[in-house]
């Protein structure tokens, strides 16, 4: 399959919607960093892609990363994609993230966070994080469960004691947040998961200043827009570039 007409139609078209959206809550479209999540697609597709101008791309399984990476690497030349592990890391399998990664999205607990941290020290390269957080409150998400942080201080007080801990790291630079709303039909069902993140972000901000908590990963193919206007830096979005899987 040709994927270069296709791809480059969906990116210019995804583009013009997250800046639509960016202005809408008076925001720069530069703001917003798109991650293209190539899992499941071909290298085809993600070189095509890159031919028309995208650089970060999301994968979620580090195996998959681990053999569709040192092709599209060799394609392009090494360092000029930057490559986002978006999924749930199994601890055995931390060691490809640390290998093929960029950045990680997706710190849900504080034993993942210690060993990305030992390996990344073995690797002598500090690794961008951030802390995945289920605030919708669905039993299926990973993530620190935070769906009651803003009314109950016990699960603040436990989530920042583990972040206290994460912040003494020194493999790791945690950046900020990110979390995955429910799949529901009307996208402004979302609004409140990803004010509840803004919510926390700017909370962390307060407490922790010493860290930058900036970036705040959230939204979908099917929910972006929302994620944008409630202050997404990073969205994640898959089935609106490449296709349906």
């Amino acid at each position: 399959m040709d994927y270069t007409e296709q791809v480059q139609r969906n990116l210019e078209q995804v583009k013009a919607r997250i800046g639509e959206a960016a202005i809408r809550a008076g925001r720069k479209a530069d703001d917003v960093k798109l991650v293209a999540v190539s899992k499941t697609f071909p290298t085809e597709a993600i070189l095509a892609a890159w031919e028309a101008g995208q650089r970060d791309f999301g994968e979620n399984r580090p195996e998959e990363g681990e053999r569709k990476i040192p092709i599209v690497q060799e394609a392009t030349g090494p360092g000029k994609m930057v490559w986002h592990m978006i999924g749930h890391i199994q601890s055995r399998k931390a060691k490809l993230v640390v290998e093929y990664f960029n950045f990680v999205h997706s710190v849900d607990r504080l034993s993942i966070a210690r060993k990305l941290n030992q390996l990344a020290i073995e690797a002598r390269c500090k690794i961008p994080v951030l802390l995945e957080c289920n605030v919708s409150g669905e039993a299926s998400k990973y993530g620190y469960d935070l769906s009651k942080w803003q009314h109950e201080a016990a699960i603040r007080q436990t989530f920042f004691t583990e972040i206290e801990t994460l912040m003494g790291l020194p493999g790791l630079e945690p950046r900020g947040l990110m979390t995955m709303a429910p799949i529901v039909a009307d996208p402004e069902e979302t609004r409140p998961v990803f004010a509840s993140l803004r919510s926390l972000g700017t909370e962390l901000q307060a407490r922790y200043p010493q860290v930058s908590w900036d970036q705040l990963s959230m939204g979908m193919t099917d929910d972006f827009e929302v994620a944008v206007e409630e202050g997404a830096t990073l969205v994640r979005i898959g089935r609106a570039i490449f296709g349906s899987r």
